[in-house]
């Protein structure tokens, strides 16, 4: 697993959180996170695909990036509420898995792999639309 790093190429034109191509995997634990990431690896995924946020990486690299995003108008995306989701849950001790999945094929072996995991929150970010992973 590499460590988180917030790249430009992971943020939108005005600056928010939007890493298309990934998948940002949220779990209630810091261990159900590293078991699915080891699942993940034991499915044949590469460690270099996937990072681990823990809460602080959320509340301090992901969160800032909304700033301003709905000012002076809400946006017209998700985006912005999608961050507050993930800043919500890691208030609450949640951690993230981002794992680069950027075909369907892949996103859809990534979900068979973590199908028995306690997936808290799930979201996959593809070009203009950012989709439910999880209920």
């Amino acid at each position: 697993m590499k460590p988180f790093a917030l790249e430009p190429g992971m943020l939108t034109m005005s600056g928010v959180f939007y890493p298309t191509g990934y998948m940002f995997v949220m779990f209630p634990t810091e261990k159900e996170a590293r078991d699915a990431e080891r699942a993940l690896q034991d499915g044949g995924y590469s460690g270099e695909s996937i990072s681990l946020l823990t809460p602080q990486d959320i509340q301090e690299k992901v969160a800032r990036t909304v700033g301003s995003a709905d000012i002076p108008l809400p946006s017209a995306g998700t985006e912005a509420d999608t961050v507050r989701q993930f800043v919500s849950l890691a208030s609450k001790g949640h951690h993230a898995l981002l794992i680069h999945a950027p075909s369907g094929k892949e996103t859809g072996h990534v979900m068979e792999v973590l199908k028995d995991a306690n997936i808290s929150y799930g979201q996959k970010y593809r070009q203009l639309v950012i989709e439910d992973l999880a209920e």
